[in-house]
């Protein structure tokens, strides 16, 4: 079976990704800080990107490479120690992998690296982004662009393919989890303006996609991994409502109380672009949820 190395495999994406790669008879190979033995079929390689350290001799064989790993960008508020190791948590950590594999000689055949929409910039504005719009200006659109440049470094040796992610639906983890609770409590409201767009992907879509995308060889470069990317945040509260069977009547929240608790961190709930994702259609991958109902039905 071909080797595929993923870094961040035990995150949410990861646990969602690694059986479907099984299924799919690769051989997944997840690294970790930790030492750990094999798994439910599962292999372990040991690492500490803090301290430049792999276990090199593991990477030999390694057919793709598939790049999780990173900070949780929406978990502590942005402080200058904070975005230094949001961004490190990325690129470092693969450029720790890159610099082992031109020690060894051989690259993995293909790269597919996780970004996110953020690429863009998350200033509300008009218009519909696609994979040729340029990137923006803030924190966010810094990071993903540091992260797909680290990827990027793998080529003429990889084909590299760069996933620009949406709003992840799950109920194992992400926004949707603290959205449903206050839904089904009745007081699910819009944040600031409730205009700004919110494009968003189901999480076995997204695990589909690198999977698609791993046997997919014509792929290559950025595509927008994002379900339905023109939706405001008002409408998507409201359709989680209407799926909940639950009211939603409450008074937008003032965009001022997120920027006192947040700073700077706010602009995740207060903004967001249209995202246009009919490049991956055109690649063959076809949706399972396609739209924000049947979405949100299969996570009940």
């Amino acid at each position: 079976m071909k080797k595929v190395i993923i870094t961040g495999g035990t995150g949410l994406v990861g646990q969602s990704l690694i059986p479907k790669l099984k299924k799919a008879g690769f051989s997944p190979n997840v690294l970790s800080r930790s030492k750990r033995s094999e798994k439910g079929g599962v292999e372990f390689i040991q690492w500490n990107p803090a301290l430049k350290k792999v276990d090199s001799d593991e990477l030999k064989e390694c057919d793709a490479l598939i790049h999780l790993a990173g900070a949780n960008v929406g978990s502590k508020r942005w402080n200058k120690s904070r975005k230094a190791e949001i961004i490190s948590s990325r690129v470092d950590s693969l450029n720790l992998l890159y610099h082992e594999f031109e020690k060894l000689g051989v690259f993995p055949k293909t790269v597919i690296s996780a970004s996110a929409i953020g690429y863009y910039g998350m200033k509300t504005s008009p218009g519909i982004y696609d994979e040729q719009s340029p990137n923006g200006n803030d924190f966010l659109a810094e990071v993903c662009s540091r992260w797909e440049e680290a990827a990027h470094q793998f080529n003429p040796h990889s084909r590299v393919v760069i996933l620009r992610i949406g709003v992840v639906l799950s109920n194992k983890g992400g926004a949707l989890v603290p959205l449903n609770k206050l839904t089904n409590l009745g007081l699910s409201s819009p944040l600031g303006s409730g205009k700004q767009y919110m494009p968003w992907i189901h999480i076995d879509d997204l695990s589909s996609m690198f999977v698609h995308a791993l046997m997919e060889n014509t792929m290559a470069g950025p595509y927008n991994a994002v379900s339905q990317g023109d939706i405001t945040q008002k409408d998507f509260l409201k359709t989680l409502a209407k799926v909940r069977k639950k009211p939603f009547f409450m008074p937008n929240v003032p965009a001022f109380v997120f920027k006192l608790i947040f700073g700077e961190m706010s602009q995740i709930l207060l903004e967001g672009k249209a995202i246009n994702g009919d490049k991956i259609k055109k690649a063959g991958y076809n949706f399972m949820y396609p739209t924000l109902e049947s979405a949100f039905k299969s996570l009940m």
